[in-house]
């Protein structure tokens, strides 16, 4: 790989094994008020903020969709389920933020997840300390896969996009990466890697194990 500065993380489905997670709380919410294909609707909002998620929401099940009631439902019990350091870490996480340290190389968090709860679930999974900046959903005006996320990143590590790798899961994700001048690295969760995402991803790789090994 060529050199590079920094590394850009993604949280949901790159750094916690949560995007699956998220789902089944639909699911739940969707069978009590029967919202037909809430997966095939949650699986386009991969890498949204939550504003951008809601217009997707409404969107498929119209304006009146009580999409707040119902996203808050799922909230709660996600996070009766999950919180206090239960959200299980993706393979590898630990060891490739470890090695970037030791590297001398600047870690960054960009997640389209409001900066509240970005914040408490890298406190308690115990990882926090290895981010030199996080920023989060709230903080930029426009959503993934716009490239506003990434380069405000950039700018806060002050390195150059193309001195940055950014490790994505999603499609709006890498396209928010390509369109900032990122070299986006693709390690797929839910979304099957298309023919557009090797052609805006510089690889894809299974999981942070390699990713690491790459580096």
């Amino acid at each position: 790989m060529k050199a590079f500065d920094a590394v850009i993380f993604d949280m949901d489905g790159v750094i916690f094994d949560s995007e699956r997670l998220v789902i089944l709380c639909w699911k739940v919410v969707a069978e009590k008020y029967g919202i037909e294909n809430i997966e095939e609707a949650c699986r386009e909002c991969l890498g949204l903020n939550r504003e951008a998620a809601k217009e997707k929401m409404l969107l498929r099940y119209g304006a009146d969709f009580p999409y707040d009631t119902y996203k808050k439902e799922m909230s709660d019990l996600f996070h009766s389920r999950y919180s206090g350091g239960r959200l299980p870490l993706k393979t590898g996480v630990v060891e490739l933020l470890t090695y970037l340290k030791e590297q001398g190389i600047a870690v960054a968090l960009a997640s389209s997840t409001r900066s509240e709860v970005v914040l408490a679930e890298l406190r308690d999974g115990g990882i926090l300390p290895f981010f030199d900046k996080v920023i989060c959903g709230d903080m930029v005006k426009r959503s993934k896969p716009a490239p506003d996320i990434y380069l405000k990143a950039c700018e806060e590590l002050q390195v150059e996009p193309e001195r940055a790798y950014a490790i994505e899961d999603s499609y709006n994700g890498i396209r928010s990466a390509h369109s900032g001048g990122l070299r986006p690295i693709m390690v797929p969760d839910l979304a099957e890697p298309t023919e557009e995402m090797r052609e805006l991803a510089e690889v894809i790789l299974p999981d942070l194990v390699e990713v690491r090994k790459v580096l």
